[in-house]
């Protein structure tokens, strides 16, 4: 069967492989779409990931229809439509250095138990939105590590996929007023459709005189100057000139989450920082939410669905992972099969 993998440096080829043969307490899945993540362009520019240096399956956003159903396996049955835990596979994880990528036809899951790596979902959800699971859950980590309180004001750096499932993830656990900043105009028009009650584009407007209007006058005496009111700051871009925007705006006891993967080291002023008391917490994968976001999908994909800006099929995968890393280019790629 055909696959991708990552065979060098900047280097994503198609490959042939076995199609994998599930044994009795495995599920054999039928791949039905893979979204494209940031992540799979940092694994192709370094060649791989260890010890599959060189030969690396790509793909860990999938959704799938149930091929096969090992004769000890209960609770799946061929034909049903499931969402998948990736990082819960026995072969390593999927697509992220494991011995599979979902960007190939078929994909086994060894030693299968309910609940554990599959979810199954309604057939009425579409392929491609059901893909959105894996990093919807990523974004809901993140917003649970901010441990969020109902009425909280929060700001969103990055109106990417992930900051978009933030908004849909803050608004979930009660958030009251939520703001999105990024310097591109449709993405913050999309945040606004998606659920976010104000954006802030940072190339033209002052983020902090901002933020003041909309959540108010956080300054007091132990953190002075121009602060916010803001309680959650979220940081879903990556961007060098967000934390020590964070340190320069927060007031004291407010949260700053991150989620974004910084590509070089930053500058924070521990100094001023201090006297704000600032909370510094870091999110990364789905220890529990893999499961969790599903039920939030089903009920609102129409919604979920405004996030996917560009769908491509399965034959054009080498291209969908170019537009995927091409500054400006797409906003969530997702691949889908026949």
């Amino acid at each position: 069967m055909k696959a991708v993998y990552v065979t060098g440096p900047d280097q994503n080829e198609w490959v042939e492989v076995d199609q994998p043969v599930p044994g009795p307490r495995d599920v054999l899945l039928k791949i039905k779409a893979c979204g494209i993540c940031g992540s799979d362009a940092m694994y192709s520019q370094v060649g791989g990931i260890p010890p599959r240096q060189g030969a690396t399956p790509l793909g860990h956003e999938p959704a799938a229809e149930v091929a096969e159903v090992g004769s000890e396996v209960e609770g799946f049955a061929p034909g049903d439509h499931v969402v998948i835990d990736t990082m819960a596979f026995t072969d390593g994880l999927l697509g992220s250095g494991g011995a599979q990528g979902a960007l190939s036809e078929y994909v086994v899951v060894r030693d299968a138990v309910p609940g554990r790596q599959l979810k199954v979902i309604p057939k009425e959800i579409p392929w491609e939105v059901a893909a959105l699971n894996e990093p919807m859950a990523v974004a809901y980590h993140a917003v649970n590590r901010t441990d969020p309180k109902a009425g909280d004001k929060v700001v969103i750096f990055g109106a990417g996929p992930i900051g978009l499932g933030a908004v849909l993830g803050y608004r979930r656990r009660g958030a009251s007023h939520i703001v999105v900043v990024d310097i591109i105009p449709s993405r913050l028009d999309k945040a606004l459709h998606i659920g976010a009650d104000a954006v802030i584009n940072s190339a033209e407007e002052d983020v902090a005189a901002r933020l003041v209007e909309l959540h108010g006058d956080g300054s007091s005496m132990m953190a002075r100057g121009v602060r916010s009111g803001t309680d959650i700051f979220l940081d879903a871009a990556g961007a060098p000139v967000i934390p020590p925007t964070v340190g320069s705006v927060a007031k004291q006891g407010a949260v700053f989450g991150v989620v974004a993967v910084h590509k070089k080291p930053v500058e924070l002023d521990f100094g001023s920082i201090l006297t704000t008391e600032l909370t510094i917490v870091f999110a990364m994968g789905y220890p529990t939410e893999i499961f969790e976001v599903t039920d939030d999908i089903i009920e609102n994909w129409q919604k979920y669905a405004l996030i996917i800006s560009d769908t491509l099929p399965f034959e054009r995968a080498l291209e969908a992972l170019t537009l995927a890393k091409t500054p400006g280019a797409a906003d969530k790629v997702v691949v889908t099969f026949d």
